[in-house]
């Protein structure tokens, strides 16, 4: 078992997760509730790496974040290295990759807040921030979940977008899904299959814990 490989996994998911909840949090809020005309053009964004290959994304930011272009060679002198090849790269195309799984269910489960509530809050005085962190944050508190999980096993789970972002470097770049791929190269299956059993168990917990969360709210609101 590639330990630095899995290690370098958990990290890299976890703080997808954590960047992917902050970041979606309030654009899920303003996207479920907002009536602007351009919501259909920045909700196809938002959903585009669904469709679209993951080599494709991975191929655009490793030019845009390259030495060749403007934005790249700002951020090789702000940071002293350059994103490509790195984990912190990694970490920008991870984001981005799953950047949907973290604002859909978020938008779902603040949609199907009672808008009367919402109304409620603002004729008592509440601004728009209070009452997402009082009334609609703990409303839709399971889809906030459901974005986190999913977040974290789709990141736990990438392979073309990390690949081109970030390469193969032991203990850099290289995530339990390329230990993976390299395995199978190299016919060394036993290793493979114990990678694959590993990646499935995680995958499958986190799935687990995310339903089991739901029947248990879904319990208490019977009751």
């Amino acid at each position: 078992m590639d330990i630095s490989a899995l290690l370098l996994t958990l990290r890299l998911a976890t703080i997808t997760m954590l960047v992917l909840v902050a970041l979606a949090l309030p654009l899920a809020a303003w996207l479920a509730s907002t009536r602007w005309r351009g919501r259909a053009l920045l909700e196809s964004l938002v959903a585009l790496p669904i469709v679209l290959p993951p080599t494709v994304i991975g191929y655009y930011l490793l030019v845009l974040l390259g030495p060749t272009t403007g934005l790249g060679r700002a951020l090789t002198h702000l940071l002293g290295h350059p994103l490509a090849f790195s984990f912190s790269g990694l970490v920008v195309g991870s984001v981005i990759y799953s950047l949907p799984f973290a604002v859909q269910p978020m938008v779902a489960g603040f949609a199907a807040i009672d808008p009367a509530l919402l109304e409620a809050a603002a004729v008592l005085g509440s601004n728009r921030w209070r009452t997402l962190m009082r009334i609609r944050l703990p409303l839709a508190r399971g889809s906030v979940l459901a974005a986190a999980v999913l977040t974290f096993a789709h990141t736990v789970g990438e392979f073309g977008v990390v690949l081109m972002i970030g390469g193969n470097l032991p203990g850099q770049t290289r995530t339990l899904s390329i230990a993976l791929y390299d395995q199978v190269q190299d016919f060394s299956y036993a290793q493979a299959n114990r990678t694959a059993w590993l990646l499935l168990g995680v995958s499958f917990a986190a799935l687990l814990l995310l339903y089991s969360q739901r029947s248990t709210w879904l319990g208490r609101r019977a009751a």
